[in-house]
């Protein structure tokens, strides 16, 4: 397929970022006969790029004399030097996802693009209807902020894509056209990066672009705003009995009003809540929302009840680790915003919360509002336990709350021992930090990490005890 897109880019480019995206677009652009220069501030991470073929220039704050194209990594901000002399000098920028349509169209017959985006549960969404579209015999693959690059799936020739993108991705995007798009949520997240939760929407609204089918949650105001923004057919998924054009829930099914012959008569069931391997009211959501992309593009019934049935969820999003002396102990990490921590919380009728790390100039007041009344105790560490104890004094003084020391040796083992002190038979010990784990940790995923492994030592100190242990 490489000879396909020979030509599609010339002259000289520039490409901002050394990481998994920046190593996609080089290799690409070189393909297609670019002179391309590839910069990154980090100078290991860029010199691993030496066998694409580009030209490696560490830390440009400007375009080099010629540049006709700049295409930039997500994480990059707009503001960024180098960017915005780009920008100032009438230099065009696009992100990776902009190329990636370019390659897309230029194919004789151009993959289908299925795309979600939100503030949570996009990656759990991606993955479902991934395994959605492969049950209905289609050669699928996830892609985009999960798992391999745009370009790269593109590349690989697959007919459909489940593409996860991020408000980072859109914000550069302008011709991406899907055939089925959703907005799952939006709530206050990466405000340091766009300066306002409008910006954010707006970025988040451009997956309706021009899209043939708009996906909204019902129940999420920012998605239908941006949803009615946009002319393709309206789509709505919720967690109560459908009304025509709508999936939802009657009673434990899953059930199709949208897709089928005739609105007006009874609904095709897609599944069962049973057939769903993930925990809580909003990945039941994230699961109508996949159903609905994946009936967007004419998937059966039946494909969506064994998709959903083979889908199994992403590490530190919501997995039960097991009981310690009748208590659960539940790993969701990868809940970094409390938008985020509010699905999980609201999951469980009691549980003790551990909570904290950077909120990134988000507000918790809402969150500990809705959830005060399922709280048994709350166990605090991070950056920002400060903005925590206080919404929790204002809004659950009457739970207890003990803060882990940054001196302590090991935050987590203290964080867990102090969760299961307060912890009662039923109740259930959740990670869910409400936010960012660079604090403390390397990224969500060995915050993650570390509780699972406080938990498995808390299980043997109580097997030592005589206690059950973690079963």
């Amino acid at each position: 397929m490489t000879g396909t897109f020979a030509g599609l880019v010339t002259g000289r480019v520039l490409v901002a970022g050394a990481g998994v995206t920046g190593r996609s677009v080089a290799t690409a652009l070189v393909e297609m006969g670019a002179e391309v220069t590839v910069t990154d501030g980090n100078a290991e991470r860029l010199a691993e790029l030496a066998d694409t073929g580009a030209t490696l220039v560490p830390g440009l704050t400007e375009p080099p004399e010629g540049t006709s194209l700049v295409v930039t990594s997500p994480g990059w901000k707009p503001t960024s030097p180098l960017l915005a002399s780009a920008v100032a000098a009438g230099i065009d920028v696009v992100g990776e996802i902009e190329l990636a349509w370019w390659m897309s169209e230029r194919l004789p017959q151009p993959p289908a693009w299925l795309v979600v985006t939100g503030t949570n549960g996009k990656t759990t969404t991606v993955g479902m209807l991934a395994e959605i579209l492969r049950a209905g015999g289609h050669n699928a693959i996830a892609c985009g902020n999960v798992g391999l690059t745009v370009i790269d799936a593109i590349r690989a020739g697959h007919s459909v894509l489940a593409v996860e993108l991020s408000s980072f991705q859109l914000h550069w995007q302008r011709s991406l056209r899907a055939h089925a798009a959703v907005v799952l949520n939006l709530a206050e997240d990466h405000l340091d990066w766009h300066g306002s939760i409008e910006e954010y929407a707006k970025a988040k609204g451009r997956a309706y672009a021009g899209a043939k089918v708009v996906v909204r949650n019902i129940a999420d105001e920012w998605s239908t705003n941006l949803a009615a923004e946009h002319e393709g057919t309206p789509v709505g998924f919720g967690l109560g009995v459908p009304r025509p054009g709508e999936l939802g829930l009657v009673e434990d099914l899953l059930v199709d009003r949208a897709f089928v012959e005739d609105p007006a008569a009874q609904a095709e069931e897609l599944a069962e809540l049973a057939d769903l391997n993930v925990l809580g009211s909003h990945n039941v959501a994230n699961a109508l929302a996949a159903a609905a992309l994946a009936r967007a593009y004419g998937v059966s019934p039946e494909a969506v009840r064994a998709g959903l049935r083979a889908f199994q969820p992403g590490a530190h999003r919501a997995v039960h680790l097991g009981e310690v002396n009748g208590v659960s102990y539940v790993n969701d990490s990868k809940a970094t915003n409390p938008h985020a921590a509010g699905g999980s919380l609201l999951s469980f009728e009691s549980v003790v919360w551990i909570a904290g790390g950077l909120l990134k100039g988000a507000t918790v007041d809402q969150l500990v509002e809705a959830v005060a009344g399922r709280l048994r105790g709350v166990v605090l560490l991070g950056a920002d336990a400060d903005v925590f104890a206080a919404s929790l004094a204002r809004h659950a003084p009457d739970v207890p709350v003990r803060r882990v020391a940054s001196g302590d040796h090991d935050p987590m083992i203290a964080a867990v021992s102090a969760a299961g002190a307060m912890a009662r038979p039923g109740d259930v010990v959740l990670l869910a930090p409400a936010a960012a784990s660079m604090d403390m940790f390397r990224d969500y995923a060995h915050r993650g990490d570390t509780f699972v492994a406080a938990v498995a030592q808390f299980a043997q100190v109580g097997e030592d005890d005589g206690a059950t242990g973690v079963r």
